[in-house]
């Protein structure tokens, strides 16, 4: 599992030029679910995600969670993040997870942040979509599970 953060003052989901979901202030999640990833590396991810600690406290030190701002969290689908580029020119998605079962996956991903209490928008499996964002800092980190 492959996790792309970024930590953003707004973002949102457009499908087909119409708004799908939008957040403020939070978290931009771009999650890419990868061959053998399980249901436990799926809670360990969310557990972290929403205690990792890259909101700046009141010394614009990075001590402050999701949970302790009480921001909100865009996760959308991006089996991308899971393509080799290592050889030749042209990606190999060898490694992504076979859709049903990335569906599943990223699904119960979002159950599992939604189970701490976090506000959260999501982008649709599968589409077509335009991701905007305002990236705050800017602020982003690659997480593996």
């Amino acid at each position: 599992m492959k996790v792309l953060i970024q930590r953003v003052k707004e973002a949102s989901v457009s499908i087909n030029k119409e708004l799908y979901s939008s957040i403020n202030q939070g978290i931009l999640a771009l999650v890419g679910i990868e061959k053998g990833d399980t249901l436990e590396e799926i809670q360990k991810m969310a557990k972290k995600l929403v205690n990792l600690r890259i909101f700046p406290d009141e010394n614009d030190k990075m001590n402050k969670s999701i949970l302790d701002i009480k921001g909100e969290m865009l996760i959308v689908s991006q089996f991308t993040l899971c393509g080799n580029c290592k050889k030749g020119t042209r990606p190999s998605f060898d490694n992504s997870a076979p859709p049903e079962i990335a569906k599943n996956l990223y699904e119960t991903f979002i159950i599992e942040v939604k189970n701490y209490g976090i506000h959260i928008g999501t982008g649709v499996f599968g589409a077509m979509m335009d991701v905007a964002l305002i990236n705050d800092g800017p602020v982003t980190f690659m997480l593996e599970g």
